[in-house]
């Protein structure tokens, strides 16, 4: 199977979920961007002209209201003052005749001298008054003027030019272009750093996938230690690959222990049933063969089922549902019912369980592991082949954390040795002449896993105590 990675054309790269993303979203930024940067400019040139309106009406309004309580020279006197100030103001105050009386414009259309109301036009600033230069140099614009007729009978029109309003309205919407390519240039630079540093994480990530496809195990994502979303994912796979090639290792440790350990009592078995085969054997020859094959085969199935369970609760598969489990009761009962197994060994078995100890768990599983821990201490606790010896199986509540101890005073396990054990097929004495298949601590392990604990040895000074601790919930 071909296995598709990033690549540097253009094609490939539009192709990747990541640009196109980041295509999209520079393309609703910068239309947003656009938009906006438009109204603006737009709203803009608007106000501009509100305000320009607005002072033309209060300037109407204060020279109706002089004209009500004045006499036509203060009119005209205070209007060629007002026409005579620099800025963008148009004055024009005309008799009912039609001739000019004050202001700085003359040649308006007739019709805004007839019809009062607002209109926009061209004018000519600059001229003579009563035979005076005006002070104002010759200008030609186009302004909004408003014109109405005084209750005096005279003609009024005030305006205001709109060059400088068109001028800053040109500035703004050249700002706005202007501004508009540098935010898409902008926007494109951006994205395309952005994603090609996504790019280039995920080929780091595609890269140590296809080696470990190849069979490197060992590979792992590299991480930058930014802390970021892709170092978090890189962590997560990272551990997930460790488990993974533990699992793998365990697994070829597995076949090769099992290949290992069943051999010799199945080549037993053959051996056995050709002696039982013979024509010289005995009844009692054959009887024995039999009786000796039937334990043999028990011992194999009792392998099996044991590999079983610990497939079931290393993958998370209980026999039964959790259930909220007196702990007390259980570790109770296993010291009940192993006391006189221990006698029988010359070792005295001890318990000492705190009360009403409960958390979810599965009873038969959680029972499984500490019949497995005890057995293994009355097993390797004897202080010496005559016997003798303690198992002291205790529970009880530490900081809120449930711990359960089975310790014994036999030779105990060496520093090194303590975690090994816990492996499928483990066995400290490599002879193997041992009764066992090394399983039962691997069950312990897989066990207390499932219930979210941990499990270790500890030096009990002498002999060894095993520890399982689950945490408060």
């Amino acid at each position: 199977m071909t296995i598709p990675h990033a690549a540097s054309t253009a094609g490939s790269l539009w192709r990747t979920t990541t640009v196109r993303l980041t295509a999209l979203f520079i393309t609703f930024f910068v239309g947003f961007a656009i938009v906006l940067l438009g109204f603006l400019a737009y709203q803009t040139s608007v106000q501009i002209q509100r305000q320009q309106i607005g002072a033309i009406e209060r300037e109407v309004t204060q020279i109706r209201l002089l004209s009500q309580q004045a006499n036509m020279r203060t009119i005209v006197f205070a209007i060629q003052r007002l026409a005579d100030r620099p800025g963008p103001g148009i004055y024009y105050l005309g008799d009912p005749t039609g001739a000019m009386l004050a202001g700085n414009v003359t040649d308006l259309p007739p019709a805004v001298l007839v019809e009062p109301g607002r209109y926009e036009l061209n004018y000519e600033r600059g001229l003579e008054i009563y035979g005076e230069p005006d002070e104002l140099p010759m200008t030609v614009g186009t302004a909004i003027v408003e014109s109405l007729t005084l209750p005096n009978g005279l003609v009024l029109v005030v305006g205001r030019d709109v060059g400088e309003r068109r001028s800053f309205t040109g500035i703004a919407f050249t700002t706005f272009l202007w501004g508009s390519v540098a935010i898409v240039l902008l926007s494109v630079v951006a994205g395309g750093v952005t994603a090609r540093y996504v790019l280039r994480r995920i080929d780091g990530i595609t890269g140590t996938s296809r080696k470990i496809m190849s069979g490197d195990l060992s590979e792992r994502i590299p991480v930058t230690g930014r802390n970021d979303e892709f170092d978090s994912m890189a962590t997560h796979l990272n551990l997930m690959l460790d488990r993974i090639e533990q699992l793998m290792t365990g697994l070829k440790e597995v076949t090769d222990n099992v290949a290992h350990d069943l051999k010799t009592p199945l080549t037993r078995l053959r051996n056995r049933a050709e002696v039982a085969l013979r024509e010289n054997a005995s009844p009692e020859a054959q009887r024995l063969a039999l009786e000796t094959t039937i334990a043999e085969s028990d011992q194999l199935i009792r392998t099996f089922n044991a590999l079983l369970l610990i497939a079931r609760a290393e993958a998370g598969t209980p026999t039964g549902a959790l259930s909220e489990t007196d702990i007390s009761e259980v570790v109770a009962d296993v010291a009940e019912l192993y006391a006189p197994v221990a006698e029988d060994a010359g070792i005295t078995l001890t318990a000492d369980v705190a009360p009403a100890i409960t958390m979810r768990a599965n009873r038969e599983l959680i029972g499984q592991a500490l019949v497995n821990l005890v057995e293994n201490a009355i097993k390797y606790g004897a202080e010496s082949e005559g016997g003798g010896g303690t198992v002291t199986l205790s529970a009880k509540r530490e900081a809120g954390d449930i711990v359960i101890e089975v310790a014994d005073t036999g030779p105990g396990i060496p520093p090194a040795d303590r975690q090994r054990v816990f492996e499928r097929f483990a066995r400290l004495e490599s002879s193997r002449t041992e009764p066992g298949a090394g399983l039962g601590l691997s069950l312990v392990s897989a066990v207390v896993r499932l219930h979210g604990g941990t499990v270790h040895f500890e030096d009990n000074a002498p002999g060894a105590k095993a520890v399982i601790r689950f945490a408060a919930r």
